[in-house]
Formats: C-alpha cells, structure tokens, sequence
C-alpha cells in the first residue's frame, strides 16, 4: 500500500507528533506548525493527553490525522496495536524516531518497533539517530555536567552525536514531502567526537575543567553511587562494548538542503551563556 503522491496535498492535513514535550517531538512540532501545518501536540502532560500504558487515549489522539511522528520513551516499548489502529483510522504516514546501533546494542524494543511499523501497511520512514547533543543539557548527561565528571565505559571510541534540531528538520520533511518513503535515515552530525572530546568542548565553551572517564570501572563507580543496581550496571557495559566506533552520514544535508549542526556549535550556543 502506497499513498505517497498525494499525501499532504494542501496544507490542511493534521498531524500528530507523540512525545511532544520532549527534545525531538517538541522541535518537529515546532518546525511544522511554523511551515503552516496543523499539529496535534499529544504527550502525557502536554495539552492532548496521550498515554503508551492507557489505550483510551489513543483514539481520540489519533482522529483525523493524515501523518504521525512515532516515538516512545526510552521505559516502554511501542505498541504494535497503536500502529495497527493508526492505520485503521486512516493515517497514511508513520515516522519513527528510531536509533542507530540498535542490532549491536540488542535494542529489541526499537527493532520490534521498525518490524512493525514496516509492516503495517503505511507508508513508513524510520529516523535512526545517533547519540543527541541536547542528553547533555535536556537529558540523562545533564547531572554530569553540573557536578563536573562523567563516566561512559567507551573509551575513545568515536561517536557522530546530533543535534535534535537537525532530528526534528529531517522527519518534518519526511512528514511533509513525498519520496521518503521506505527510507531509513541514518541521522548524524557531521563529525565523530569521543566522549571525552566532546565533553572537552561543553568544559571549554561553559569555561570549567570537566573530567571524563571512559573505562568500565569509572562507570562502575558512577552508576553506583547513583544507586543503580550492579546488574544493570554490567549489562549496560556489556552492551556498550559491542557498539563500534560510529562514521557520519549525509542524511541531515541530502532530507534538508543544509549542512548538519557541529557539537562545537551546540555546545557555544547551549553551555557558552552559562559561563
């Protein structure tokens, strides 16, 4: 089934962004509305409430929309029955925020999810992200930064981070456009950093020393006294050890027309005005 030639003829076609409070759905809601879209703002706190755990909230979520940005926290994994009553109720486009290193890192919550929506009928684009820029000040990096030292058992091994606007750009234009169908974008920055590189340059444009620790022990030590239980802990090294060092790609400027934002760049802009 195909419906990408008139997909979003007219600029009266609703869509829905889920997770719209958070760093991608709130840019891609942001930039659609801003070209003229209508959007339908759906999150657990936002103004549409919608809830992954409370099936009552996915129909009126879903009527009358014409697209959908597909993504779920990182906690649960997306429902097939979600996709399968999308479909059902009439949205013809589906994009999934997905991530890259799903296979090395055994994400089976995000490789179901791709499963699935390819699957379901609806023309699909899967958006595999690299690591985002904005975990170190809108997510889980955050508390880090603020005390100064961070541990992420990778070493040196490079990792091409993204902006979350250059995420947002790429699936606005996936929503919105024809010939993107059946595509998986694999969305990066256009260069690879470490960690510690990176984090170096959020030190240099906040101007404080931060340390970085890139050994399995320094993650031991750190998830432990954030109370995290040793199990996981192992688990989360294992997984981190099968991850290879990560190159760029040409998505961000071949879906938008323009070059993808450099980490130098996020860090001035976010962490410079905090000196």
């Amino acid at each position: 089934m195909s419906y990408a030639p008139d997909l979003l003829d007219g600029m009266d076609r609703l869509i829905l962004v889920l997770g719209a409070t958070g760093s991608t759905g709130r840019r891609v809601a942001g930039r659609l509305a801003q070209q003229g879209h209508p959007v339908r703002r759906a999150s657990r706190s936002g103004d549409v409430r919608f809830d992954w755990t409370d099936r009552d909230t996915w129909r009126p979520t879903l009527a009358g929309t014409h697209a959908v940005y597909l993504m779920a926290p990182h906690e649960l994994p997306i429902d097939p029955a979600f996709v399968h009553e999308a479909v059902d109720q009439g949205v013809r486009r589906i994009v999934l925020l997905s991530s890259r290193g799903i296979e090395e890192m055994g994400d089976e919550r995000l490789l179901a999810a791709e499963r699935d929506l390819k699957a379901s009928g609806a023309d699909w684009t899967i958006v595999r992200a690299d690591w985002f820029d904005q975990n170190f000040d809108e997510g889980f990096f955050r508390p880090a930064v603020e005390a100064g030292a961070l541990a992420v058992p990778l070493g040196d091994t490079p990792q091409a981070f993204v902006d979350a606007d250059d995420i947002a750009a790429v699936a606005a234009v996936a929503l919105t456009t024809p010939g993107h169908e059946g595509r998986t974008y694999e969305v990066t920055g256009p260069r690879a950093l470490s960690f510690a590189e990176a984090f170096a340059l959020i030190g240099e444009a906040a101007g404080r020393r931060l340390a970085f620790d890139g050994t399995p022990d320094g993650y031991r030590a750190q998830q432990r006294g954030l109370g995290m239980p040793a199990e996981q802990t192992e688990g989360e090294i294992a997984a981190f050890a099968r991850l290879r060092p990560a190159t760029t790609t040409e998505a961000v400027p071949e879906v938008t027309g323009r070059t993808a934002i450099d980490f130098a760049d996020y860090a001035t802009r976010v962490w410079g005005p905090v000196r």
